[in-house]
């Protein structure tokens, strides 16, 4: 190695005979770093021999640090791309919400990103997250979404007219001067706070507004705001909070093999997991880990525009001056750096199976089993899965749902419905816990074949009072049970914290949840029906003499309350006599008459 190569940090480039470049790399020290590339054959990786090979000249540039090489390296590879280097492969279309740079700006959804002042959010792997987010917006603040010019001098002009958005209330009607632009920007800082994680800014302006009406005495607006600031507070809620001490931190772990590495990234924004990807790179050379994930980091941080200060790893980097790095060994960074590998390694193998799938001739159904199968780390195909779901609003007339997918469908004939009997108020985990017991102890006891795999709708707390009835009835090792949480689709099994993300692509994943919303809809339906006959009987039995039988004697013959209102005292008598007849008669009659 030439002696004009010093002992200095700096960025140095492998060049063929027409000045391309062909690789740039980073070193602490350029003279040891450049003479790993020349030296015996034997030592030397053949990418690396290939690369020399092919060079025709090496340039170099000495900086002050370490960090300060990283910074070029960096910039070098984003301008010149050279073929040497490790490269992201990036097939996906990434979305990102937009706040346009106009007056009155309109909040939407896009995939082409342009300088033109406007301020975007993202991007966004999820099509499911953004429409949690599209719709949480909405919900709280009406926006336009017109694409009407509202400069002052159009509306004085009375240009514009409202739309059917203004009657339904999903726009204020700024286009007629209805709603001002002070009132509309305050909207959209709240909109760009929800948007950057910052939850507790918007619960305050909300508080202060419902402050703000409730003292001029205007307890319609405060009431509205206050459902506002509920429906907040259950999206909140069901954001995955990882730390009350951990603020603003970028996770980052990495995974390779001979040809690609894996990225997973976690933004951590005020406590809240906002947002997650998983990320492949392509080796070229025979890259170490290290150096793959000090690149990635500064790109994957541009283009989610973090500004976290610190940055959490699976292993040691270099990072620009103004990023603090930390490796946790222990602690809650250290539940996060879990939380990232496992999710990796489930891409991993999620992108293994798929592969093999794409070789191997399968049926549909035989294709998404297996790889629920791989997914949920089960030891049997789930040729059997019975869902669970309860239903009841306000504590009245409890129900739930029990639908069975068998071969990947539906099994209607298997559904069953339950009336909640022994649980008293909305108690969602005492009603689980007496609808898996009803199932599974007849079931036992029966000596009927268990279902491979149980899901359960719900988070950690009905997840945990399903094992703990099948624990009793000494089924829980037979089966695989599993819960999955609104919202942010989180798959969890019994006595895990940590929650599964399957891809949101994953065939498995949608078969999931088409079980959760089948039995979903079963129960909603059978509560919606159970509270419609409650009602109906209701009605009927007020009257003095008529009880729950001669209600349904009724409701049987006539079809309905309103049909029996429609009949005439002799029809009505054939069927309950003449007393009972007069009863109900003057009891239609009184009901008129007030």
């Amino acid at each position: 190695m030439s002696d004009t190569i010093p002992h200095l940090p700096g960025v140095y480039r492998f060049m063929d005979d027409e000045g391309t470049i062909l690789y740039v790399g980073k070193a602490k020290d350029l003279r040891n770093r450049l003479s790993n590339y020349f030296g015996d054959k034997k030592v030397i990786p053949y990418k690396s021999r290939v690369l020399t090979k092919n060079a025709s000249y090496i340039e170099f540039t000495i900086v002050e640090t370490e960090h300060d090489a990283l910074l070029m390296e960096n910039t070098f590879i984003k301008k010149f791309q050279p073929r040497y280097n490790v490269s992201l492969k990036d097939g996906k279309s990434y979305s990102y919400i937009v706040i346009k740079n106009e007056r009155f700006p309109r909040v939407f959804f896009t995939r082409r990103v342009f300088k033109d002042g406007s301020t975007y959010f993202g991007p966004y792997t999820s099509k499911f997250r953004q429409k949690v987010i599209l719709d949480l917006i909405k919900k709280m603040f009406p926006l336009r979404n017109c694409t009407y010019n509202l400069t002052e001098e159009n509306i004085s002009k009375d240009k514009f007219k409202v739309c059917l958005e203004y009657h339904i209330k999903n726009c204020m009607g700024p286009c007629v001067g209805l709603e001002t632009e002070a009132s509309y920007n305050e909207k959209i800082e709240q909109i760009k706070n929800i948007l950057k994680g910052n939850f507790a800014e918007v619960k305050a302006y909300i508080q202060r507004s419902i402050s703000y009406h409730s003292e001029r005495l205007e307890f319609e607006q405060a009431q509205t705001l206050l459902e506002k600031l509920e429906y907040f507070e259950d999206y909140q809620s069901k954001s995955t909070v990882v730390s009350a001490s951990i603020k603003d931190l970028d996770v980052f772990t990495i995974r390779s093999d001979e040809k690609l590495a894996y990225v997973n990234y976690l933004k951590i924004v005020n406590g809240a997991l906002i947002n997650t990807d998983t990320l492949e790179l392509e080796k070229n050379l025979d890259e170490d880990e290290h150096d793959i994930l000090s690149y990635a980091i500064p790109n994957v941080r541009e283009r989610y525009n973090s500004i976290a200060p610190e940055v959490a790893t699976s292993i040691e980097v270099v990072l620009p001056a103004d990023m603090t790095n930390t490796v946790p060994q222990r602690g809650e960074k250290w539940k996060l750096i879990e939380l990232s590998l496992k999710n990796l390694d489930y891409f991993i193998s999620q992108k293994k199976r798929s592969e093999a799938n794409n070789t191997n001739k399968q049926t549909p159904a035989e294709r998404i089993l297996n790889t629920l199968k791989a997914d949920l780390h089960m030891d049997r195909l789930p040729l059997h899965i019975e869902t669970f779901d309860n239903s009841n609003i306000q504590g009245t007339d409890p129900v739930a749902s029990c639908v069975v997918f068998k071969n990947a469908k539906p099994s209607k004939k298997d559904y069953r419905h339950f009336n909640i009997k022994t649980v008293i108020g909305p108690n969602d985990f005492a009603s689980m816990k007496e609808i898996v017991f009803r199932r599974y102890s007849r079931m036992v006891k029966e000596e009927e074949p268990l279902p491979q795999l149980i899901i359960i709708d719900g988070g950690k707390g009905q997840l945990s009072s399903a094992a703990e009835i099948l624990e009793e009835l000494g089924i829980l090792d037979k089966v695989t049970v599993v819960g999955i949480a609104k919202k942010l689709e989180e798959i969890f099994f019994p006595g895990d914290s940590i929650p599964l993300y399957i891809n949101k692509k994953s065939e498995s994943l949608k078969l999931i949840q088409q079980c959760r919303n089948e039995a979903h809809r079963f129960a909603i339906t059978f509560h919606r029906n159970q509270r419609s006959k409650n009602f109906l009987k209701t009605e009927l039995t007020e009257i003095e003499g008529i009880g729950e039988k001669t209600a349904d004697k009724l409701l049987k013959s006539f079809g309905s309350v309103t049909g029996l209102k429609s009949k005439s005292e002799a029809e009505i008598i054939e069927v309950v006599g003449p007393v009972l007849a007069k009863k109900l008669i003057d009891y239609f009659k009184s009901k008129e008459d007030s």
